[in-house]
């Protein structure tokens, strides 16, 4: 058994940086399954290597939502081994959800290099995608796990699914509501974060209201995580979001702060509405983001953050976990909601 991920916490930094020591060596040997052409491109994605497979140490994400999966489980009582394919699973899923969403969105760069498909190709970066999520459901049906872990993942992929179909509808609309761009948001970003919670207890021995609980403690840290992100889309330094300053405005997102200011009843939520009629130069991006904060949207979202965090820390002293994994949840949690992570 390996040392605890929770063993000694300070900080989210040691949780993170163990849980990337632990889970990396198991998805590389998950990822070498896939076909070639498939393990090319997924190696590409994770930062493993370059376009032409030779080695690299590029940003492959902090593996945020693998290590609640295994501290989930810590908190339940288990060990993290016992969570491990769990977590991996957890993390090919949303790095499905990251290829594919580059594609839709037309991002061109991810963590600070060309997106998959900038690279190979938009069909290319389709089908790796769908490797990564086939590759997740064969990777947690195969540890022989607790009965019903498929099932759950399964439930969250699909409200993901629906989050991401929500919010392409959204870029048709000009009537969006904000309490639409919120559900859009928990499907699209909180359902994971739970799904990795529940699965991680499931796996942990977890009883069945310790799995209910901390499933919404991870549902409101990852619709914190999408408001803190969104407003990154906005105001976030390119040095650490990995992306173009405005980049949201740029495709003209109805992110969450965008729909608080469009919907906000303010002069300036009316002067964004018309700018947000035609496409924006890149001389109306400055205006665009000075109008949404004008218009409240970025002191809305700010003060939703906290309200999510606290709602988040209190369904996680209801799951009652062991105290190591609970400081490192909590770090965690914390990092979630902090506005320049």
């Amino acid at each position: 058994m390996t040392e605890p991920v929770a063993a000694g916490v300070r900080t989210a930094a040691d949780v993170l940086a163990r849980t990337r020591d632990l889970v990396e060596p198991a998805l590389r040997r998950a990822v070498g399954t896939l076909p070639p052409s498939m393990r090319r491109v997924a190696g590409y994605h994770f930062g493993w290597w370059d376009a032409r497979e030779r080695p690299t140490r590029a940003d492959g994400g902090k593996a945020l939502r693998p290590a609640f999966t295994l501290l989930a489980a810590e908190g339940a009582g288990g060990d993290a081994d016992a969570a491990l394919p769990a977590a991996v699973a957890v993390e090919l899923v949303h790095n499905f959800s990251l290829v594919h969403d580059d594609v839709m969105d037309g991002d061109p760069v991810r963590r600070h290099r060309p997106t998959v498909w900038n690279v190979f190709g938009r069909s290319e970066a389709i089908l790796a995608g769908d490797s990564m999520l086939a590759l997740a459901f064969a990777v947690l049906s195969g540890d022989g796990g607790p009965a019903g872990s498929a099932r759950m993942l399964a439930g969250c992929v699909q409200s993901l699914l629906d989050g991401q179909s929500a919010d392409l509808g959204f870029e048709e609309r000009a009537d969006v509501s904000l309490g639409e761009c919120v559900r859009m948001a928990e499907g699209k970003t909180g359902a994971l974060f739970g799904c990795a919670c529940a699965l991680g207890a499931l796996h942990g021995g977890a009883t069945a209201g310790q799995v209910a609980a901390l499933r919404v403690f991870g549902e409101r840290v990852g619709l914190a995580f999408q408001f803190v992100d969104d407003l990154l889309g906005i105001w976030g330094d390119p040095a650490v979001t990995g992306k173009p300053v405005h980049s949201d405005l740029r495709n003209r997102k109805k992110s969450l702060p965008v729909v608080a200011a469009l919907t906000s009843g303010t002069p300036a939520g009316g002067a964004l509405a018309a700018l947000y009629r035609r496409p924006l130069a890149q001389s109306d991006l400055a205006r665009a983001a000075r109008l949404v904060e004008e218009a409240g949207g970025r002191a809305w979202c700010l003060a939703r953050v906290d309200d999510l965090l606290s709602e988040a820390l209190e369904a996680l002293r209801s799951a009652a976990p062991a105290p190591g994994a609970a400081a490192g949840l909590e770090a965690l949690a914390r990092l979630v909601a902090d506005r320049d992570r």
